[in-house]
């Protein structure tokens, strides 16, 4: 898998933010979720790595 995925948390809140190498985001409470988004997130990027921003 190319480049570096994270998980975060935003302190003074319940929030995490995945963040993948192509610099899209998604917010979260549920840690399940948030990697579950992260992990699935990659499959659809092209040669150019990079599909934007979501949610």
């Amino acid at each position: 898998m190319p480049g570096t995925l994270a998980i975060t948390w935003e302190p003074g809140s319940d929030t995490l933010l995945g963040t993948c190498h192509c610099g899209a985001r998604h917010t979260s409470q549920d840690p399940v979720e948030a990697w579950a988004w992260l992990l699935a997130h990659p499959d659809g990027h092209g040669l150019s790595g990079s599909e934007g921003a979501s949610e």
